[in-house]
């Protein structure tokens, strides 16, 4: 078994590797937060097996995140790649508290998970595709608004440069014209 690491950072949550997942397997992610597990939960108080997915061999499936399991679960379960087995040794305020889950758990109880990532997959109705090509949708569209802003801003300056221009062209017509005004009216005094 591999070394003990604190995922909570107080030691709410610690998670032992059993067994390393291949260098390439997936994790759960952002496009992947829906994960199919094995588990045996054990109450770390007399050992005693209190719920276990492989007696009928069917995975337990959740969408991370979404509160529909125990913190600590949430926690571990993202630090998972798929065919990782984990051990997840999980204090009472990340499991059931004081509360429990009566009759299998008790008040203020520490559980012991042994836990295997089956799989990670999109949510229903989502898929791998669907969820990257919307996000590259929507880069391409950030993208666009971003040159339109920039062609904007080119076009102002380029309007307001004619303005100036048009401006230095029109005082300089004047200019001309009060130099020309003043040289007839010398010449007619005379």
């Amino acid at each position: 078994m591999g070394d003990v690491i604190d995922l909570s950072g107080d030691g709410g949550v610690l998670k032992q590797i059993v067994r390393r997942a291949k260098p390439d397997a997936i994790a759960p992610s952002d496009d992947l937060p829906v994960v199919d597990v094995h588990y045996e939960g054990i109450l770390a108080e007399d050992g005693k097996v209190f719920d276990t997915s492989r007696e009928d061999n069917l995975v337990f499936s959740f969408e991370l995140g979404s509160g529909s399991v125990i913190r600590s679960w949430d926690i571990a379960l993202k630090t998972m790649k798929v065919g990782e087995v984990a051990k997840i040794t999980c204090k009472s305020e990340y499991a059931y508290g004081r509360a429990g889950s009566p009759p299998d758990i008790p008040p203020d109880a520490t559980l012991i998970f042994e836990v295997e990532l089956v799989a990670c997959r999109p949510r229903k109705g989502a898929s791998v595709g669907s969820v990257s090509e919307e996000r590259a949708r929507l880069e391409d569209l950030k993208k666009q608004r971003e040159i339109a802003a920039a062609s904007k801003e080119d076009d102002k300056k380029k309007r307001e440069e004619a303005k100036a221009a048009a401006a230095a062209r029109i005082q300089a017509k004047l200019d001309a014209k009060k130099g020309q005004g003043k040289g007839k009216g010398k010449g007619k005094s005379k």
